[in-house]
């Protein structure tokens, strides 16, 4: 383990299982098919969740939670990361006559508290703060994380889709105890190497989480632009990595940076989870690196 990885705040490994599409389907699957889901992702070498109180209308958590239920071992094999602070129109969110943030300390130890009760866990492994939220003062979003900490009710806290300034606003309240940053990051959205992100990460000791890294699913749908030229470049490459899937490329090529982010596998076909774990094996030659870069952005490095 070298220096770096021994100093993180907190490291839950390569990959989690996403599951903000978890119900998106024509008949929501059963508590036993999730659970058979589950274990397919442990075999895999998955061990995290990471799921969301909005997650499917505010559905999801309840699933997970009735799907861990029906395997006392399945229910301990988890950590759990979730998010919270976004409300939008619903039976859930009466309140809410459109969508909006709410990071308030008050509401974020209340959402909390319900994820524990609907996952049926004891402890959430980690907890992020959503979305950034422009009408909360951070001392009173700290005040709510801290307090989670403090009763034992989280391991972890971290924050969602921030700005560098704002994760470092919160983190210097929390006295350095933000755990990650949870951001989109794929060839096809590259943000985090240039705003700053990643940087802080690196500079903070603090693992990024990379959701929606296969652009959305907008790699193997769209036919035209940068999506197509990604796809054709990755199956140029991939005989070269053993005939690699395309998606295990784009992991690898996501791990490669140095801040090493987390890769949210967000699928519901567990056969593209077992293919896509399939990036721990492939170590990306530079060249290579750079090639996905430039047919992601349809020119040349500057």
């Amino acid at each position: 383990m070298s220096e770096t990885e021994s100093t993180l705040r907190c490291d839950l490994g390569d990959f989690a299982y996403g599951t903000w599409r978890l119900l998106d389907e024509d008949t929501p699957p059963s508590a036993d098919a999730l659970a058979d889901r589950l274990r397919r992702c442990l075999e895999a070498g998955i061990e995290v969740l990471d799921t969301a109180e909005i997650y499917g209308r505010y559905r999801v958590e309840e699933a997970i939670g009735s799907a861990l239920m029906t395997d006392p071992e399945l229910r301990g094999a988890f950590k759990i990361v979730t998010k919270a602070g976004i409300d939008v129109p619903s039976d859930e969110k009466a309140h809410a006559s459109i969508p909006q943030y709410d990071a308030t300390g008050a509401n974020l130890v209340r959402c909390a508290e319900k994820s524990l009760r609907l996952l049926g866990v004891d402890t959430l492994d980690l907890f992020l703060v959503h979305r950034p939220d422009w009408l909360t003062h951070p001392e009173d979003t700290a005040s709510g994380l801290q307090r989670l900490l403090d009763e034992g009710k989280v391991r972890h806290v971290g924050v969602s889709n921030y700005t560098i300034h704002q994760f470092a606003t919160l983190d210097k309240l929390l006295d350095g105890r933000l755990a990650t940053n949870q951001v989109e990051f794929s060839p096809l959205c590259m943000d985090p190497l240039y705003d700053g992100v990643f940087d802080q990460c690196l500079q903070s000791r603090v693992r990024p989480m990379a959701w929606s890294p296969l652009g959305g699913g907008s790699l193997f749908s769209d036919r035209e632009g940068a999506a197509q030229r990604l796809r054709a470049k990755l199956e140029d490459l991939s005989p070269k990595y053993g005939d690699a899937p395309i998606d295990a490329l784009v992991y690898a090529w996501i791990l490669a940076t140095p801040a090493r982010p987390m890769v949210i596998l967000g699928t519901n076909k567990v056969e593209r989870v077992a293919s896509g774990m399939k990036a721990s094996g492939i170590a990306l030659e530079r060249e290579d690196w750079y090639a996905i870069w430039e047919a992601a952005q349809g020119k040349s490095v500057p």
